[in-house]
């Protein structure tokens, strides 16, 4: 431990956690034996960062936070375990992050992301980087969740669930199936659309914009069998992210989640995705 480390005297910080010179550790906070912890990282008060941890760059933890503890696996047994975290990261009040269950894999959080109060990652999941992840959503163990995601308040993933990059998560919304990249998820394993507003931040030319419009129709409401619409969807395709959504959807183990049009029809007010 670095001596020139600014902590408060309630803290308890083990003498072989690695801090840099720069951390700030709060009131009744404890950092365990194998915390390593990068410059200008501050721990807020009551926090508990523990495990085989390793933790990047600029990352703010506040008040009661459980970084790094034992996943919630029947399996596991006590092995050392890790939990890797990178750069510019804030985990606001209560958010709870897990080690892996095995050695061979570690739970994985990227850089620039926001973690809003309550939330929680559980093990082996890995998590990219512009990602939000709000108020009291849960990802469970193995779930991946692509760059720039947005999984709002109260969402649920189901284990090793992936989330695609630019997706959106609707307040509420459950997926057990994997959410391509760029839709919207609305209800239990349902979509609605594109998220044209992320992709339109994210710089994505309105060429790009066109093309993921018609591959979203010929992938999920073109009504065929979905080999044909994946034939269909791939001869169009041209564009570096209509790649990535069709090699998404080819890839997945637990199949994609379903368009819900139906309900959007008699939803007249939802029409974003049209709206390039």
């Amino acid at each position: 431990m670095e001596s020139a480390a600014s902590i408060h005297p309630t803290a308890i910080v083990a003498p072989e956690a690695r801090l840099d010179p720069t951390v700030r550790i709060g009131p009744y906070a404890i950092i365990e034996a194998g915390v390593q912890l990068g410059p200008h990282c501050v721990v807020g008060p009551y926090v508990l960062i523990t495990g085989q941890t390793t933790i990047g760059a600029h990352n703010t933890f506040h008040a009661g936070c459980v970084i790094g503890d034992a996943p919630q696996d029947l399996k596991y047994r006590n092995e050392p375990t890790r939990l890797r975290i990178g750069d510019h990261n804030c985990f606001r009040e209560q958010v709870t992050i897990h080690r892996a269950n095995k050695v061979s894999e570690d739970t994985v959080i990227g850089s620039h992301n926001y973690f809003m109060a309550h939330c929680h990652v559980g093990h082996n999941a890995r998590v990219g980087s512009q990602v939000i992840i709000a108020n009291g959503a849960l990802l469970a163990g193995h779930v991946l969740v692509e760059d720039r995601a947005n999984v709002s308040g109260n969402c649920l993933v189901h284990q090793f669930v992936r989330v695609g990059t630019l997706a959106l998560m609707q307040g509420g919304s459950a997926i057990s199936q994997d959410l391509p990249p760029y839709t919207i998820a609305r209800g239990d394993n349902g979509i609605c659309g594109l998220n044209i507003i992320g992709l339109r931040r994210s710089g994505h030319s309105l060429e790009h914009r066109q093309e993921l419009k018609q591959l979203y129709h010929l992938l999920f409401r073109g009504g065929g069998s979905p080999r044909a619409a994946a034939e269909a969807a791939r001869a169009a395709c041209t564009s570096p992210p209509g790649r990535h959504l069709l090699d998404f959807v080819a890839t997945s183990k637990r199949g994609v989640c379903r368009d819900t049009r139906n309900y959007r029809l008699r939803n007249r007010s939802d029409e974003a995705e049209t709206d390039l």
